[in-house]
């Protein structure tokens, strides 16, 4: 069967031949290879699970689950990881497919049109922006415990208070700086403090997890417990929010195709395992947390977390160890989502598709890395990160924003990929596709369909849940209406945005679609 296309809806995935190299598929997309192709399958890895960064986001959004949803928020966590490991087997697929930077944006036009697949990637990128802000705001929930000299504003060093907020964003400020620099030298660089950061954070994980469970407190039982704010169902709701921040970030193994060795075989692989170890990971550490706390009624646990949990239970000395591991972590994951936002914008910005393209598609010859991009990106981040200086809010609003731009981001690649599967356009079994090494790509075969269908619908029951103005959430103090509607009015703002740039600008140019060329007009399925 043949499926046939016109000018302006890009064909399916075309079949690559068994042989081809790396550098040659990249070419049949009509793409020239610039970045440097040194990632083995370790560093594919690392960059999706330093993206989702376990350490970082476990301890920095643990308060605010347990604060709503007290003890039972624990369960959130296997339903979240259940529908992103269905969102991420969709992207597995496609990673496969379309091994080339920009991984959302380069899939959602190619699975729709050039117009939805611009704004689903000019999505993606501001929400990679604001993912960079909130993670390097993380190194004020693990600094200040450790030394006091890490608060250089006076006062109460906990996020959600104005003194905390203000030397929250100073701390981000200063970590933004270093990535940056990080982004701009090389590669190499960059790979190998990805891969010793990761390293350092799993073993790290592992040490607390098996600390946190040789100091229970209590039975496991205390996952069936309610407690938190409103009743269950609201409590669940919200409590969501732990989860759904950290289980973000896995495609950035597809990001970084342009610079992995065999990515057709690395990428689908490594997005998978990246999201299921740290899955499992961040799984334990919430139960673990929850053991081992001394109390769960003294209030601490909803201001201050994990980090109240490492230094009460096991002492300031093994505590700080671990909780130096941590910012480590978060470290890492700031420098992993930077890097992963670069390449969106220099992948939109090869294709013209932003004002002032050339300069962001211009890749170093020296360093193989495309520079202007980590500049813009980090210093957009540190922009936003100074709104924290305005109000505590900032902190929530920041955080929980980021996730509904990318869960939204999600949808404009699994929703149009769902409808080329019930349109009979995407290939159900296998279709003589190969990877690098002349191995069929990977697939979901007939699993596609009902797996592709519930991911569209996880992603939009989260959206929607993610962005619902919840006054008790956002402006808990009251006063700050924006705050309240802060994601909905910036995801709107940044949809506005979008369409004035096409209208004025990039109409024209965003009209002819990713890149210079599909390979093939019609393909077999």
């Amino acid at each position: 069967m043949t499926v046939t296309t016109d000018s302006t809806t890009p064909p399916p995935p075309p079949p690559p031949s068994a042989g081809v190299t790396d550098d040659g598929t990249l070419a049949t997309f009509g793409y020239r290879q610039e970045l440097r192709r040194q990632m083995g399958r370790y560093a594919s890895f690392a960059a999706g699970f330093s993206f989702i960064s376990v350490l970082t986001t476990v301890f920095q959004f643990f308060s605010l689950g347990y604060s709503f949803g007290g003890p039972l928020f624990l369960w959130t966590w296997p339903a979240v990881l259940i529908g992103q490991l269905l969102v991420a087997a969709c992207f597995a697929e496609l990673a496969a497919r379309y091994p080339i930077s920009g991984a959302i944006f380069q899939w959602s036009t190619r699975l729709s049109r050039p117009a939805f697949g611009w704004f689903t990637g000019w999505i993606m990128v501001i929400g990679q922006v604001v993912v960079v802000a909130a993670a390097a705001l993380a190194l004020q929930v693990v600094l200040p415990p450790i030394w006091s000299g890490f608060q250089l504003v006076g006062g109460d060093p906990a996020p959600t208070t104005a003194t905390g907020a203000a030397n929250a964003a100073l701390l981000a400020l200063v970590l933004l700086v270093l990535t940056t620099a990080v982004n701009v030298l090389d590669n190499r660089v960059m790979s190998a403090v990805n891969r010793i950061g990761v390293t350092a954070e799993i073993i790290g994980a592992i040490l607390i997890v098996i600390l946190l469970f040789t100091h229970v407190e209590r039975g496991a039982g205390v996952a069936l417990k309610t407690g938190g704010q409103d009743g269950t169902v609201a409590a669940l709701l919200v409590g969501s929010f732990t989860a759904a921040y950290v289980l973000i970030g896995f495609d950035s193994a597809g990001e970084m195709s342009e610079e992995t060795r065999n990515p057709r075989r690395t990428a689908p692989r490594t997005i998978l395992s990246a999201l299921a170890t740290a899955g499992a990971l961040g799984g334990l550490l919430l139960l673990g947390g929850l053991l081992a706390a001394p109390s769960l009624s003294d209030g601490r646990l909803a201001t201050e977390g994990l980090s109240y949990v490492l230094t009460s239970s096991l002492g300031d000395g093994v505590g700080k160890v671990l909780l130096a591991d941590v910012a480590v972590a978060v470290s890492v994951a700031t420098l992993a989502i930077q890097t992963a936002g670069s390449r969106m914008l220099f992948s939109m910005a090869r294709d013209g598709m932003l004002p002032f393209s050339a300069r962001l598609a211009k890749v170093s010859p020296r360093t193989g890395m495309p520079f202007v991009p980590a500049l813009v990106v980090g210093g957009l981040a540190a922009a936003l990160a100074l709104l924290n200086l305005a109000s505590p809010e900032a902190f929530v609003a920041i955080g929980t924003t980021c996730i509904a731009m990318l869960y939204l981001a999600y949808l404009g690649v699994t929703a149009p990929m769902l409808l080329r599967r019930l349109k009979g356009q995407w290939p159900t079994t296998d279709s003589g596709a190969r990877d690098e090494l002349g191995r069929p790509l990977f697939s979901l075969g007939r699993w596609g369909l009902p797996v592709n269908a519930l991911a569209v619908v996880y992603g939009l029951f989260m959206t929607v849940n993610l962005s619902w103005p919840r006054a008790r959430v956002y402006d808990p103090a009251g006063g700050h209406w924006y705050f309240q509607w802060f994601t909905v009015l910036f995801v709107g703002a940044t949809v506005a945005a979008g369409a004035v740039y096409r209208s004025r600008a990039g109409a024209a140019q965003a009209a002819k679609g990713p890149g210079r060329k599909e390979p093939a007009e019609a393909v077999r399925i």
